[in-house]
């Protein structure tokens, strides 16, 4: 019988199996929830039905609800009554989990009388990383089944969790192996004849648990504290003691305040954000095969590139100048494996087979058969040149060339290859096993299908590839560069280090910029504004206390001193720095004033704003929601706020220009309203709408 297009009855003998096929996941949407309510209704109306399973075609049960839904007018059956529909069912009502099934779809499975899951399903409650809670019983039913203390770090966090967990923590009753129809058919017939027990979760007493709850709210407040959703969830969950109708009622009034908060908004931007780089002109090109990857340069971000490259099942040939070098290199990788078992991200097995596929060589011939080859060298162009002249010689017809530039012009590297369609900019950020982002840097020849394996390789190595113009740093780092300056003017003007560091943190980035540039190595941004000191305009201020430290030898973190002394304890400013500050301050003529932590933070998120509509206006950038992706994956950009062009559209395009006009006076070089940015002020329009 089918209900409707996405929900059909089939029947065998007095068993019924509601069947949902709602590709490509299964989507708890309108057409889902109003199926489910009808299928519900018709066979607890069917005299001839004694037992019900309920199972999803394809890919998953149910992966979640349809966020597109989110923050728009409610569509009649909301998931809460569609749950608790079927739990009043009188007839045993058995969900059968298979591939994903999380969300509003674990929602729907506690709500169900019993839960047997097929070996290989992850469950959870995602909802926080949504800016919202569960909200169709996940915070009442949920510590029926598992307790208020497995409830809450299972929906506080995220986390996702396999069969036997869900198992061992209560939230399913039983694995059994088949396929979703077979399973559900023999899983309604055990209903029917009372071997598998069935109850109803909202009659389930729950032991009150405390401890659980102030732990909870402890770790919440000290890791988690400018989040909005996870306390709410808590909240909900202390609820949960009490009757369910009660109980249920809190958490939609939780959920709700969840909807309506800006967070919300700002986590499902950046959700559709890592969707959204995937539409690029290429799309339609067919990718090259690659198998076997060359990693020019064992340093940290080619041991790093090499790591990922490995871990993504690829064979790898890293190549260094010496045997010397080539050995730190091969022990790096080898510390970064040994890194992801030690964490159990990796197995011993799999790392043992990754370094069978690792294959270190000083001999750039080596190379001859490499589907990818990654330079992965000093931030020289003359250096680059050479590499990618030698590789043009050594490579086979059809192998992709790339370079993990971070500023350099991928179209001149380009030219002096006799092979510029298959030159392409590969920018990992580092450390490249762990860091999500890739740009993929497009030169004016660069191939449709090189674009594409980009693409694919980025996909394969489980990052987020975004599609950036030739520039000077491309999208991310000429930002960077112009938002960097903000903060040394800041600081020349009267702010130390560590207090705007303070005040970004605090606006929700995991470090400051000034403890970022330590991380990254004071040197490396020192010779790119050495390289680009012949070009700059004599208006434009300069600060040179981060070339002072330089020129003492103190590069950051590797040196153990930068704007910060590192030891054995937390990171301490370092003096040296404030006397260095104070003698430029001198120097320039300016009177130190005190700025606000809001102040701080308006200045730096509004010249990265800047910058980031002048980089779309140039063509370097898509669409706005691929330099939020940029941000969001390689910038540290708190992940709650959406990314900057997001931010822009929350602040408003006219505040953003009185800003800057009022920023201009002080200094009208640097602070310049970008056309783009005075047309949207004056029409009313916002970044979202250029998406």
């Amino acid at each position: 019988m089918q209900i409707n297009d996405v929900i059909s009855i089939e029947r065998e003998g007095p068993l019924a199996l509601i069947v949902i096929d709602n590709p490509p996941v299964n989507a708890a949407g309108h057409a889902v929830r109003e199926g489910l309510w009808k299928a519900v209704e018709a066979v607890e109306t069917d005299d001839g039905v004694e037992a019900v399973a309920i199972y999803g075609k394809g890919r998953a049960f149910i992966a979640g609800a349809d966020i597109r839904e989110f923050g728009k007018p409610r569509m009649e059956p909301i998931l809460t009554d569609v749950c608790n529909r079927i739990e009043a069912c009188p007839k045993p009502v058995v969900a059968v989990l298979h591939g994903s099934c999380f969300g509003g779809g674990l929602e729907v499975a506690i709500g169900c009388h019993a839960r047997v899951a097929i070996p290989g399903v992850k469950v959870g409650f995602p909802e926080v990383t949504l800016g919202v809670i569960p909200g169709a019983g996940g915070t009442q039913r949920g510590p029926r089944l598992m307790g208020i203390g497995a409830a809450l770090s299972i929906i506080t966090t995220g986390e996702r969790i396999g069969h036997e967990d869900a198992l061992s923590c209560g939230l399913v009753d039983r694995i059994e192996e088949g396929e979703p129809r077979e399973v559900a058919l023999r899983m309604a017939e055990e209903a029917q004849v009372g071997t598998l027990p069935c109850r109803k979760t909202g009659e389930i007493e729950v032991t009150p648990d405390a401890e659980a709850i102030e732990a909870t709210k402890a770790k919440l407040a000290a890791k988690a504290a400018h989040l909005f959703a996870p306390h709410r969830a808590v909240e909900a969950v202390e609820a949960c003691t009490g009757p369910l109708e009660a109980g249920l009622a809190l958490e939609r009034e939780k959920f709700q305040a969840c909807i309506e908060s800006p967070q919300r908004a700002g986590l499902i931007h950046a959700f559709f954000a890592e969707r959204a780089v995937e539409r690029i002109p290429e799309a339609g090109a067919e990718p090259r095969e690659v198998s076997v990857v060359g990693v020019i340069g064992g340093g940290t971000m080619g041991s790093g590139i090499a790591t990922a490259c490995l871990n993504a099942g690829l064979t790898v040939r890293m190549n260094e100048r010496d045997e010397e070098a080539l050995g730190r290199g091969r022990a790096t990788v080898e510390k970064n494996l040994a890194g992801a078992v030690k964490r159990g991200k990796l197995s011993e097995a799999k790392r043992d087979a990754a370094l069978g596929r690792f294959k270190p060589s000083v001999a750039l011939e080596d190379f001859a058969d490499c589907d990818v080859v990654i330079e992965a060298v000093f931030e020289d162009m003359g250096v680059k040149r050479d590499v990618f002249g030698r590789l043009d010689a050594i490579c086979k017809p059809g192998a992709v060339l790339a370079s993990n530039t971070s500023y350099l012009d991928v179209n001149e590297i380009a030219a002096c290859t006799s092979r510029p369609e298959d030159v392409i900019g590969l920018h990992f950020f580092s450390p490249a096993h762990i860091m999500r982002l890739l740009e993929v840097v497009v030169a004016e020849k660069t191939a449709p299908e090189v674009v594409a394996t980009g693409f694919a390789l980025a996909k394969k190595l489980r990052k987020v590839g975004v599609r950036a113009g030739v520039c000077d740093g491309f999208i991310g780092n000429r930002i960077l560069s112009h938002y960097k300056k903000v903060a040394d003017y800041l600081v020349l003007d009267g702010a130390a280090p560590h207090e705007v560091d303070a005040a970004i943190e605090d606006f929700g980035f995991a470090m400051g910029p000034f403890a970022v540039s330590d991380l990254a190595g004071l040197d490396i941004g020192w010779a790119n504004r050495k390289r680009l000191a012949p070009t700059r305009p004599a208006e434009e201020r300069y600060v040179t206390v981060a070339d002072r430290i330089c020129e003492a030898g103190n590069f950051g973190r590797k040196t153990g001193r930068g704007f910060y002394v590192y030891g054995d304890g937390q990171p301490e400013p370092a003096p040296e720095v404030a006397e260095i500050v104070a003698e430029e301050r001198e120097k320039a003529g300016v009177t130190a004033r005190e700025f606000s932590k809001e102040a701080i933070q308006a200045r730096f998120i509004t010249a990265m704003i800047a910058e980031a509509t002048r980089v779309l206006e140039d063509g370097i950038a898509l669409r706005p929601i691929d330099i939020d992706a940029v941000f969001l994956f390689g910038y540290g950009f708190p992940r709650h706020r959406g990314g900057p062009m997001h931010t822009a559209d929350v602040i408003g395009a006219g505040e953003l220009v009185a800003r800057i006009e009022r920023y201009a006076e002080e200094d009208p070089y640097y602070w310049q309203v970008p056309d783009l940015l005075r047309k949207m002020a004056a029409e009313g329009t916002t970044f979202a709408e250029m998406n």
